[in-house]
């Protein structure tokens, strides 16, 4: 399986999903291919037996693997120009 990871300072750390309804997943793929189709190019990735994405999970309390999902989504999070401005703090 290729699985997605992102970097850290220990080396590199189990990239976690969110399903559509909103709960915790792993995601896992059968290609290389398919995994660029869903997430981009640029993501980093391993390549780990299933048995190992879902040990590497469990502690972070998710206890789901989806294998070869098709649909992704960029995270649900306003853009800079949309945020709300800044109020000025006060002093004192």
């Amino acid at each position: 399986m290729y699985v997605p990871v992102r970097p850290c300072p220990c080396g590199f750390v189990l990239r976690v999903f969110r399903t559509p309804l909103g709960g915790r997943t792993a995601v896992a793929f059968t290609s290389r291919r398919l995994l660029t189709d869903c997430l981009g190019r640029d993501v980093p990735s391993v390549r780990l037996a299933l048995p190992a994405v879902r040990a590497l999970a469990a502690p972070l309390g998710v206890s789901r693997v989806r294998v070869d999902p098709q649909l992704t989504a960029p995270a649900a999070r306003p853009s800079d120009e949309d945020a709300p401005p800044v109020l000025p703090a006060f002093p004192g």
